[in-house]
């Protein structure tokens, strides 16, 4: 299962399949430790048994329904404090496969969830090793909801809730697509675009320069998202006041 065959330079022409694990991310982070893996190398399973969310959640998702991958990359490039940059090109990488299959708008919702329909389709987990001041091992956690139509949280969606198609959608055939456009935006940020990327981002961002509803502190309060800073921090306006939030310290109210 999942011989895929990109048409990439080194994002998924290897393969791991498990036909269950704990977590991906785990299992990419043995092989780190283990074997020196080689870059673009992707672990995929049909059961995660532990899987692992932004804020200490769970990723909850049937067996064999969705994709649960990894994908290991090595942007010594980067140094540590720009790690968002990387969020953003894969993030982008992932709105560019799905913004093809769905008539919904797909937005990059701040820092890691991609939403159609106000709903969760997907999420990012990044874990990296640094050596120095630079990064020398990312591993990049992706869940996406493809086939999977009933969930326990109302906040969430799928491909298929989205626009359903009767036979599902093919599961190799998407981690191909994700594979192809997530080397492309990671080759745009290996060589140095910054600036496109950034505002290509901002154009995708959920609920960007509309006025919506946070809480901070168990605080309701309103604001407009006017962007990123160089870190990652989310900037709101706030009574006309810029104010940046690192990625615990604000959440959306849905």
């Amino acid at each position: 299962m999942y011989k895929i065959y990109p048409k990439t330079l080194f994002v998924g022409q290897i393969v791991k399949y498990l036909p269950s694990c704990q977590s991906t991310n785990d299992e990419a982070s043995a092989l780190i430790a283990h074997q020196d893996p080689a870059e673009g190398t992707i672990v995929v399973t049909d059961h995660q048994t532990a899987g692992r969310g932004q804020r200490g959640n769970s990723w909850e998702a049937k067996p064999a329904q969705n994709l649960t991958f990894s994908l290991i990359l090595k942007p010594n490039f980067l140094a540590a404090t720009e790690q968002f940059w990387l969020n953003m090109a894969i993030s982008l990488g992932i709105y560019d496969t799905l913004s093809l299959l769905l008539e919904t708008p797909v937005r990059i919702k701040w820092p890691n969830d991609i939403y159609a329909d106000n709903k969760k389709l997907g999420g990012i987990l990044i874990e990296n090793i640094l050596q120095g001041q630079n990064i020398a091992w990312s591993i990049i956690g992706i869940g996406l909801n493809v086939n999977q139509t009933e969930f326990t949280y109302s906040t969430a969606t799928s491909l298929q809730q989205q626009a359903p198609l009767p036979d599902n959608y093919d599961l190799s055939g998407i981690l191909r697509a994700l594979s192809e456009s997530i080397e492309q935006r990671y080759l745009q940020l290996r060589s140095n675009q910054r600036d496109s990327l950034k505002t290509t981002y901002l154009q995708t961002l959920y609920r960007y320069q509309e006025e919506a509803y946070f809480d901070r502190d168990d605080q309701r309060f309103r604001g407009v998202i006017t962007g990123i800073d160089s870190v990652g921090r989310l900037a709101i306006a706030v009574d006309g006041q810029l104010q940046y939030f690192n990625f615990k310290e604000v959440s959306f109210v849905i």
